[in-house]
């Protein structure tokens, strides 16, 4: 589930953004344009950011190191505590579903905003 976020480039671009309080970001979906371009224009949504969650935070981080890191191993130690702090049935290593560690994950950032 953090491979395929990680790999989702509106997030991470809005990742890169949330860093910076107050930056309004405009999101276009060329994909939803293509599909949509015959009955209506697709228009861009704006979106003004506030301060940044620890959860977005340690999301950031994740996804930055993800995608900048030359090392075979990245290990989500701080998004995994933020995500427990959220949700505490993932502490203690028991094995979760990753739809449900999906779903708290990005609903705790939804909530952050």
């Amino acid at each position: 589930a953090l491979q395929n976020l990680s790999q989702t480039p509106v997030l991470r671009e809005l990742l890169k953004e949330a860093k910076m309080p107050g930056t309004t970001v405009k999101i276009e979906s060329p994909e939803l344009c293509m599909l949509c371009c015959f009955s209506f224009k697709q228009e861009p949504q704006l979106i003004k950011l506030d301060q940044p969650g620890p959860l977005t935070l340690a999301m950031h981080q994740f996804v930055t190191e993800m995608q900048e890191t030359k090392k075979g191993v990245v290990t989500p130690k701080e998004l995994f505590a933020q995500v427990c702090k959220k949700a505490i049935r993932f502490k203690g290593y028991q094995q979760q579903d990753s739809h449900e560690l999906l779903r708290y994950l990005l609903d705790g950032m939804r909530a952050e905003e």
